[in-house]
């Protein structure tokens, strides 16, 4: 059973990265740099952090059990976000030595990651 949860949040989360992805590439076809990937792993942690501080008001240790974390957390935030697609992106850059855009590229999305999921995470256990 718990595959099955996490084969149905892991493909609700691909689609969603996908279908999103598209939609701010349409919005923005010609990006300083890759937006659309950098959108969605900002939206994706800080929705991970809105999870886990509502639904367990902490980040716990030992949630790989738990049927609700295997779906929404691993499932569909881990497909949602993509640190591969991130890395291409980055490799990218470097070879085309766009030096300050790769910095910049790398700098917001690993430091605007934690960032989004600490306010995620402090926003949700706000709410319930």
């Amino acid at each position: 059973m718990n595959l099955i949860l996490l084969a149905l949040g892991g493909s609700i989360g691909a689609i969603s990265r996908y279908l999103l992805g598209l939609a701010i590439m349409k919005r923005f076809p010609s990006p300083p740099f890759p937006i659309a990937m950098l959108i969605v792993n900002l939206l994706g942690a800080g929705g991970l952090g809105g999870f886990f501080g509502i639904y367990y008001k902490s980040i716990p240790l030992a949630a790989y059990e738990d049927p609700l974390y295997l779906t929404i957390g691993i499932g569909f935030f881990g497909a949602f976000t993509t640190f591969s697609t991130f890395s291409v992106e980055a490799v990218q850059l470097y070879n085309k030595k766009k030096w300050a855009k790769l910095g910049t590229y790398v700098f917001v999305s690993i430091v605007g990651s934690i960032i989004c999921f600490l306010i995620g995470f402090k926003l949700g256990k706000l709410i319930v």
